[in-house]
């Protein structure tokens, strides 16, 4: 990993650690993983997730996004991930993709999307756009760190 703040080094090797175990199948690799993030900044674990959650969605969606591809996106992450794992909670990857496309209802206090709910929806994001993990993980946090440096009017 680049020089990145120790923060960002862990959250960023812990989901690349989460995603690798997800794609394997692994309950148990993947729970250690999860475990990890959520012993990092929830803030900045849910910004890095978002980031990547929306800029997969925008690649695989290059003329814009519907409902009907956010509603895609949603079944397919839940099917796919109640193949093997036994803690699928539908609400939360609602909120995982409500979240990063920024219409979440603002008005009612919700709980931080936990992060395996972002990492199912990721995984199954990268399967369909046929990459790897790294490259999105880097475009995060540099569109993060670009947005932290950019004046605000």
């Amino acid at each position: 990993m680049p020089e990145w703040p120790p923060t960002v080094r862990a959250i960023a090797s812990a989901t690349d650690e989460a995603i690798t175990a997800a794609r394997s199948r692994s309950e148990t690799d993947f729970a250690d993983a999860v475990r990890a993030l959520g012993a990092e900044d929830s803030a900045q674990v849910a910004s890095i997730h978002a980031e990547m959650v929306r800029s997969l969605l925008e690649e695989l969606h290059p003329d814009g996004l519907e409902g009907e591809d956010v509603q895609d996106a949603l079944t397919r992450a839940v099917r796919s991930a109640a193949e093997w794992n036994s803690d699928v909670d539908v609400p939360g990857f609602v909120e995982v993709l409500t979240g990063a496309l920024g219409v979440a209802d603002t008005e009612e206090k919700r709980p931080s999307p936990r992060p395996e709910h972002a990492v199912l929806i990721i995984v199954d994001l990268l399967v369909r756009r046929k990459s790897s993990a790294e490259k999105y993980i880097r475009q995060a946090v540099a569109e993060i760190q670009r947005a932290q440096t950019m004046e605000m009017p």
